[in-house]
């Protein structure tokens, strides 16, 4: 069984050795560190080379953001997942601009943080539900350039059905379950979508699917 290494970034004591001593609980899951800021953070992680960055917003010395764009530009192969309080769209958006690969709030249970450490750990997303609503809903109020129709035209019925569910915020395994497809499928068509899109992060499909599969 290969460990999941993880790392713990949020300035309340308390709820680091809360999630220390319940993560703990998992054979699969390892606590390789903890910090307490964001200067912190960022040195201890690029020591220890995680697997999982769990993440707070609102860090003293340096944020939680700024963190996870030097994170992403440095070590692009930690998987950040934000854990914070905040939930509106000016702190979701940004942070999956910046590469956050899961957004999970504080009140979540502790089963959802396993559920999305190890999705990140195997390499897919994780959006806490009432997240991936702010996410549609932004995406939908947000105007952008228009691309040209026939770009939509070219994506096969798959890779358009592949691309509505990543607009639901569907985690790969969910993809797979309702298409009837693995994993490792939908992971390829998501690649292709992106590769034929020009789009680099899963917040440009989201809004890419909300302003253009209708048409």
């Amino acid at each position: 069984m290969k460990l999941i290494r993880v790392f713990l970034a949020d300035d309340h004591t308390v709820l680091r050795d809360s999630l220390r001593a319940f993560l703990g609980m998992f054979p699969d899951i390892e606590i390789v560190g903890e910090a307490s800021d964001g200067i912190e953070t960022l040195e201890k992680v690029e020591n220890l080379r995680p697997d999982v960055l769990l993440l707070d917003m609102n860090m003293p010395r340096l944020s939680g953001l700024d963190v996870l764009r030097r994170i992403s530009k440095r070590l692009p192969e930690c998987h950040v997942l934000i854990l914070t309080q905040y939930e509106s769209p000016q702190y979701v958006l940004p942070a999956l601009e910046l590469g956050a690969k899961g957004f999970l709030l504080k009140r979540a249970g502790g089963q959802e943080v396993v559920q999305a450490i190890r999705a990140l750990a195997a390499g897919e997303s994780f959006l806490h539900p009432s997240v991936a609503g702010y996410v549609i809903e932004a995406a939908m109020q947000k105007t952008t350039a228009a691309a040209p129709t026939e770009t939509t035209a070219n994506l096969t019925m798959r890779q358009k059905e592949v691309l509505s569910l990543i607009a639901e915020g569907l985690t790969n395994t969910e993809i797979a379950q309702a298409l009837s497809i693995s994993p490792k499928t939908v992971d390829k068509h998501r690649a292709n979508l992106m590769e034929k899109l020009g789009i680099h992060t899963r917040a440009g499909l989201i809004r890419y699917a909300l302003n253009h599969l209708s048409r």
